[in-house]
Parts: structure tokens; sequence; C-alpha cells
């Protein structure tokens, strides 16, 4: 009698034997880095966030984005980004990273005078 058993494989963790894949078939993907994803839909101009996912490099990200966050088609450009080459500000440093904005008070105009005909600003 013949043992037969189901083994799984995830994406890149198929030996390279079996199946020719070029990534690294000791890697789990626990060991893969974190991706952030971002998508430009057909309507906008800019690119959201949608999301994180883990793959071995730039290209299989891509091609995880595509599959896990564009459905019929919507999205017309993807752009993955290791995360941890992204830098964030500090909520709560936001007043002092800010305030040089303060003394710029030509970016607000509230101290023009409108004429009495201009009522609709």
């Amino acid at each position: 009698m013949k043992n037969n058993f189901i083994q799984k494989f995830y994406y890149g963790d198929i030996p390279e034997e079996k199946g020719g894949g070029k990534t690294d078939a000791k890697k789990s993907g626990h060991d893969w880095p974190l991706w952030e994803v971002f998508i430009r839909s057909k309507q906008g101009l800019d690119h959201k966030h949608v999301g994180s996912l883990h793959a071995t490099d730039a290209q299989m990200a891509i091609e995880n984005a595509r599959d896990v966050y564009t459905r019929r088609m919507e999205g017309v450009s993807i752009w993955v980004v290791e995360s941890k080459y992204i830098t964030a500000s500090n909520p709560e440093e936001a007043g002092e990273l800010y305030e040089p904005a303060v003394d710029k008070v030509y970016r607000h105009p509230t101290f023009y005078h409108l004429p009495d005909e201009v009522n609709h600003m």
C-alpha cells in the first residue's frame, strides 16, 4: 500500500529541485520582510495605502498585492515599500514639528479685506 500524504507549500516554499523557483526554500513566511502596499485607482491621481503583506522581494510583493488588493481591474499602478524604510513623525511632537508654519501668516488669508460685493467666499 502506497503512503500518500498532502504537503502544503506556500509561494516560495517549494524546494528548487522540485519547483525550479529562485526563492530561498529555507525561508518561511515568518522570515519574509513586511511590505506596505499603495494603489492608485483609475479615478484617482494619488496612491493610497491599502495594506501590508509579506514577500521575499519587491517583484513578489507587487504580484501578491495585485492578487490581494486589486479586483476587477480597478488599480492602474501599484507601489510597494519595505516597511523598514518608512519613517514616520511622532504625533506627540506635532506641535514642535508644525511650529514653523505658524509664523507664515501669508498662508492664511484671514487678514485680507474683502469688498462688500464678495459675500460668497
